[in-house]
């Protein structure tokens, strides 16, 4: 089983976003960070989701996924298969055709304190692209 922890993270002031993957798989880990343009922050968790399967597809397929954020939009968005914000239906549209690639798919919510590492990448995402 391959763990997945991602996160989202938007600096208003600046107007960018990044996306930050932590994988935890046969025994390595890898660690990914994404720049992303200016969105809210539900979208950048929503994109991670994204990134983090589209990284999975490549480098497991056909393994079991389990993602943990701590986004509860995005959980209970996949959950239920629905999101009223049009702005991120796209969005959840692709996350629902990618998770029908692998043989089973698993989201949970966790606490924020317990997604440092993927936190800690979103914003290294949005360092980036300061420089």
């Amino acid at each position: 089983m391959i763990e997945v922890y991602t996160d989202g993270a938007t600096n208003e002031k600046i107007g960018i976003s990044g996306a930050g993957v932590f994988i935890k798989a046969n025994g390595k880990t890898y660690e990914l960070s994404y720049p992303l343009p200016k969105m809210s922050n539900h979208e950048a968790e929503f994109t991670a989701v994204l990134k983090a399967i589209e990284f999975c597809e490549e480098k497991f397929s056909n393994e079991i996924l389990s993602f943990h954020t701590d986004s509860q939009i995005v959980v209970d968005a996949i959950e239920k298969h629905y999101v009223k914000n049009s702005l991120f239906k796209p969005l959840l549209e692709k996350i629902m055709e990618k998770v029908t690639l692998f043989p089973y798919f698993f989201i949970k919510w966790i606490p924020s304190k317990h997604n440092t590492h993927a936190d800690r990448l979103a914003k290294k995402a949005i360092h980036m692209q300061q420089k």
